[in-house]
């Protein structure tokens, strides 16, 4: 099954703009060669709770994804507002994904405790918020890919 993705990204810093855009890039790669998904939209939204909602919501209904990608927002700056959307628009929260991201990151010398992230279900729909450096979430979907697969099929109502 190839699985609709979407990368949505909060930024309102321009100087950080060409470090977001390589790891939607990466992001891309993993997701089509690794996950064997296909990316149906991909955005840059400002780190505004209301513009994180929104585009989620859209992403997950109009869009249909099975999978969400989000970068960006997931410290603990002020502006940093993505968990928070995130936890507005699931049901259910899914904490072992945060969980792996930290031990990934950890085990690769990266900066973890102050990852905020966090990953939920909206209907049939994974939402998975991922670290913003290149490097980071390089490590983080590595990481991931393993258990993406099971639990997209799980939601979906399916198996393996």
């Amino acid at each position: 099954m190839r699985w609709r993705t979407t990368i949505l990204t909060a930024s309102d810093r321009g100087s950080r703009e060409d470090i977001e855009l390589t790891s939607a890039v990466v992001i891309r790669e993993l997701v089509e060669e690794e996950l064997h998904g296909e990316i149906v939209d991909e955005r840059i939204v400002p780190e505004e709770t209301d513009e994180i909602r929104a585009a989620l919501i859209e992403m997950s209904e109009y869009y249909q994804a099975h999978l969400i990608l989000t970068l960006g927002g997931i410290g603990l700056t002020t502006t940093d507002v993505t968990p928070e959307a995130t936890r507005l628009v699931t049901n259910r929260e899914v904490p072992g994904f945060a969980e792996v991201i930290r031990s990934s990151l950890r085990a690769a010398g990266l900066p973890s405790a102050h990852f905020c992230g966090t990953a939920g279900i909206r209907n049939q729909t994974l939402i998975v918020n991922l670290p913003g450096s290149p490097q980071s979430v390089s490590r983080a979907m590595l990481a991931l890919i393993p258990d993406l697969e099971l639990s997209l099929f799980n939601i979906q109502g399916r198996e393996l």
